[in-house]
């Protein structure tokens, strides 16, 4: 911490509440709920996915989360999530889960959105952090009164967060287009290759306009006449990864990286990881680099995930990649990938789906189509997916951006005129 500041235990502007767990008596629907899954890689809460409860004879006014609250990770399986925080920024009827502990700035000096930019800084971190410095099992109230703030004059405060939203703003801009994009390309994919409605050679609706369909026996439906049924690898080949021993300190963190499932954060496109190998971690591993544009889908841990690899990139044994044919479009790879996952899905139910192997693959029949009808896919979707992707590689840049003036501006290093 610069000495030159002035710090406040954040136990004197802010009071703490820890969350309620809930029993099968609170099913139904009535009041939003964050959860622990609700964390992952964001800054706020996305409401329109937050679960719902029932609260009525349950919860008092004071268990209800107000705008201007930051919500803290207490307890986790995984060290890393402890500590994490979400800003709550609407008026929303929400209640938050026993795993967590509420701060509500009490203090009319400090701005709420500052503190909660704090909380994402390295400072913030160190200080709930064991001592020897790795990341604890369990946050409490007294840790978090502890803390010591940054005390600014307010306007600065304010100032700062401006600043740090005024990217968070864009990244959230970005992220909205990107859902409009991925939601515009998969509905003209389930037009063509769920409902058969692709152009027929008058530019109209095929099934709808008279386009000859034939019962296929393995699949159980119609299909359409010159389209036959097989699995994913008529269009793509399949590849496995694996992982340079972490024995040799030289295979690691290096410029090649390396993708794993925890690298997953709901973005189709991913040009950083985590975790990076060397060159010589590449040659001494029965890992590959997989080219741009690879689908790798997570075989473990988050079963089902699907990403588009933004630039070249070797991968862990718990991934498979698909690697598009010549003449297949990746847009087109990508939503036939997401329909082989929904039909292993669909396979599982009632089971845990907690893996995949090459077999569930190899033995899921899909409805392949006319390779004419894939390249007219490819001129409407990949325009789509070059933008998705383009936000996407912003988005990082921004985020990059945002991380790197966090502290500045925190410390005083640099100042918002």
């Amino acid at each position: 911490m610069d000495s030159a500041l002035k710090y406040i235990p954040f136990g004197q502007i802010a009071d703490f509440r820890n969350g309620m767990n809930f029993g099968k008596e609170s099913r139904g629907k009535g009041c939003l709920f964050v959860g622990i899954p609700d964390f992952m890689g964001r800054f706020s809460p996305d409401y329109s996915i937050l679960t719902e409860i029932n609260p009525d004879g349950i919860v008092k006014d004071d268990d209800f989360l107000q705008k201007g609250d930051i919500i803290f990770v207490r307890s986790n399986g995984n060290k890393a999530l402890v500590g994490r925080s979400l800003f709550i920024d609407k008026d929303v009827k929400a209640l938050f889960s026993g795993f967590c502990i509420r701060a509500r700035i009490t203090s009319e000096e400090f701005d709420k959105l500052f503190c909660a930019y704090f909380t994402k800084t390295a400072t913030f971190k160190s200080q709930i952090s064991s001592s020897s410095g790795t990341n604890i099992n369990n946050l409490n109230q007294d840790i978090l009164s502890q803390v010591k703030v940054p005390f600014l004059k307010k306007k600065e405060q304010q100032k700062i967060a401006a600043a740090l939203s005024a990217l968070d703003t864009k990244i959230d801009c970005n992220n909205r287009i990107n859902a409009e994009l991925e939601a515009m390309a998969k509905t003209l994919y389930d037009y063509w290759f769920v409902q058969f409605d692709f152009p027929d050679g008058n530019g109209r609706p095929y099934k709808s306009s008279g386009g000859q369909m034939v019962y296929n026996p393995t699949l159980k439906r119609e299909i359409p006449a010159e389209w036959k049924d097989s699995n994913i690898l008529a269009v793509a080949d399949l590849l496995g990864g694996g992982t340079p021993t972490k024995k040799k300190p030289e295979y690691w963190n290096g410029s090649i990286p390396f993708f794993t499932p925890t690298d997953t954060d709901g973005t189709i496109f991913r040009f950083a990881t985590a975790d990076y190998i060397s060159k010589e971690g590449l040659r001494k591993s029965s890992t590959k680099l997989f080219g741009k544009n690879t689908v790798i889908i997570t075989a473990r841990g988050s079963v089902g995930k699907l990403v588009l690899a933004g630039v070249d990139m070797a991968m862990n044994q718990s991934c498979y990649a698909l690697r598009a044919k010549h003449g297949i479009s990746h847009t087109y790879l990508f939503f036939l990938a997401k329909e082989l996952i929904h039909h292993l899905e669909v396979k599982s139910s009632g089971s845990v789906f907690d893996s995949i192997v090459s077999n569930d693959v190899e033995l899921t029949s899909l409805a392949i189509p006319d390779t004419t009808v894939v390249e007219k896919f490819a001129t409407i979707a990949e325009p789509a997916f070059k933008q998705l992707a383009n936000n996407t590689k912003e988005n990082q840049l921004l985020a990059q951006l945002r991380d790197w003036l966090l502290p500045m501006l925190m410390n005083g290093q640099v100042t918002v005129k």
